[in-house]
């Protein structure tokens, strides 16, 4: 069940959702993909048996302020979700579209102690620097997104290639490292050839989901938050969009369920840590 929020966080954020509105079909076309193929774990919209975790309060600064790509043994190549058996869920945000969207999805998450992955497109890094440097000072993880944001897997070996080092190139400029993830662009997986590529880039796991929020299709804040909610659970990892209005409109009812569901939003490589 969605929660209702309060009336002053819908019109603290109602100018930014009304600013992205007019840019959205921009940033991303169409969304990257539909939803990659159903968990075999049962779905459950309530967790009632998992244990809760114990909040304390977070610096904005807790994270490191540019961390690496790390390795998890246990992991996938490409990796969908995390362990099941803990209250953590991950938030992943394409990085794109009109800035005044982003600072509030970012400021909405803060409210709520929570922290999220943003895979930055690479064009969008070079019109919006600052934002980089926002995401990390937030507490939040920064990740790679392609250069450009077309179909990777389609792309000959080369022009592949330069999608993934373009961003990573920028990545590296303005954090000092190329970011702790990669996830293909207008794909939920990456083909053989674009996860070879992406290791030889430096990252060691790809970045896919299983909850497709659906948020680029135009269906409503309140959509969104339904689709999120009916499907998310322990060790989730969700797909969002910056850019979009619906993402803004949805992700105060998201967050304030995820707390009442005892579900903690975290960065990626915390879920997986």
């Amino acid at each position: 069940m969605v929660l209702v929020t309060s009336a002053d966080r819908r019109s603290a954020l109602r100018n930014a959702a009304g600013l992205a509105a007019a840019t959205t079909a921009a940033a991303f076309g169409s969304g990257c993909s539909a939803a990659p193929s159903a968990p075999t774990e049962p779905r459950h919209a309530q967790n009632p048996g998992s244990p809760q975790e114990p909040r304390s309060p977070r610096s904005p600064r807790s994270f490191p302020a540019a961390p690496t790509p790390r390795r998890f043994p246990a992991q996938p190549a490409q990796i969908g979700h995390g362990p099941r058996d803990r209250p953590r869920v991950a938030l992943t945000f394409h990085g794109g579209g009109d800035p005044a969207t982003a600072r509030a999805l970012l400021a909405e998450a803060e409210r709520h102690d929570a922290r999220v992955t943003v895979l930055a497109v690479g064009t969008w890094l070079d019109e919006h620097p600052a934002l980089a440097r926002r995401v990390l000072d937030g507490g939040h993880e920064l990740g790679n997104h392609t250069l450009r944001h077309l179909d990777i897997n389609a792309m000959p070996e080369a022009e592949a290639l330069a999608e993934i080092t373009g961003c990573a190139g920028r990545l590296k400029r303005l954090t000092g490292s190329i970011g702790s993830w990669f996830r293909p662009s207008r794909a939920a997986r990456a083909s053989p050839l674009v996860e070879r590529l992406a290791h030889r880039a430096g990252y060691p796991h790809l970045l896919s989901y299983d909850v497709d929020s659906l948020d680029f299709t135009g269906s409503g804040g309140p959509a969104v938050a339904r689709t999120v909610l009916g499907s998310v659970r322990g060790g989730s990892v969700v797909s969002l969009h910056f850019g979009y209005a619906d993402t803004v409109a949805a992700l105060p009812a998201v967050l304030d369920e995820l707390d009442r569901r005892g579900l903690r939003a975290v960065t990626t490589t915390e879920l997986l840590s």
